[in-house]
């Protein structure tokens, strides 16, 4: 992705489980619309992206810029 400017980026083994996906979901929500943030993982964020599919329906965009096999890398886009 050229020509974005990333606001934050997390990587989610850093932050501790039981509280990893609400803070990821804060880290999204205190975005401004028409930003972005990277999240890079040690393994395939899926169930993070089901989440947002659900709970935050049309209000994000989501783009693998690394996928596997030792990393993973997301850019996660507010757009309302």
């Amino acid at each position: 992705m050229e020509g974005i400017e990333i606001a934050v980026k997390l990587h989610a083994p850093d932050i501790e489980p039981r509280v990893r996906h609400p803070r990821i979901l804060q880290v999204f929500d205190a975005l401004n619309n028409g930003e972005f943030m990277e999240l890079s993982n040690d393994h395939d964020p899926k169930p993070l992206h089901y989440q947002f599919m659900i709970e935050r329906e049309g209000t994000f965009t989501w783009e693998y810029l690394e996928s596997g096999p030792t990393l993973w890398r997301v850019v996660i886009g507010k757009n309302k």
